[in-house]
């Protein structure tokens, strides 16, 4: 009866354990049954994709403010570029980006490629005097 009681415990264990690797599976995308390399590669694109998406959504918000900013610049005859302000977002970027493992060269092309599209962005309203 002891044996009996003990295969019984081991048993529930195990179901346990299955039940629980199912729910973790599941919440990671997978099925238990194509939880091998190729669905871990096709969860972390779709992780990328997601991450990419919320990246454009951010951009998207930042260029919407430099637009407004455009505006405030053209009404107040302060010139689209900014230099010292720029260094400033550079350097607040660089560190910023140490913090998430980022190499300063990196962030340096990402913030100036970023720049440059608000400067376009800003020299092209309506409202900037060229």
């Amino acid at each position: 009866m002891v044996e009996f009681q003990a295969m019984k415990n081991i048993l529930i264990i195990f179901i346990i354990a299955l039940a629980a690797t199912a729910i973790v599976n599941r919440a990671n995308g997978q099925s238990p049954s194509t939880n091998g390399i190729d669905t871990t590669l096709e969860n972390k694109r779709k992780v990328i994709d997601s991450l990419d998406r919320q990246l454009f959504e951010v951009l998207g918000a930042r260029e919407r403010v430099v637009r407004e900013i455009g505006v405030y610049k053209a009404a107040h005859h302060i010139a689209p570029l900014q230099a010292a302000r720029f260094q400033k977002v550079l350097e607040r970027g660089i560190e910023a980006g140490k913090k998430e493992g980022l190499s300063a060269e990196f962030i340096t092309e990402l913030l100036n490629a970023i720049h440059k599209e608000s400067l376009r962005i800003e020299e092209a309203s309506p409202d900037h005097k060229h």
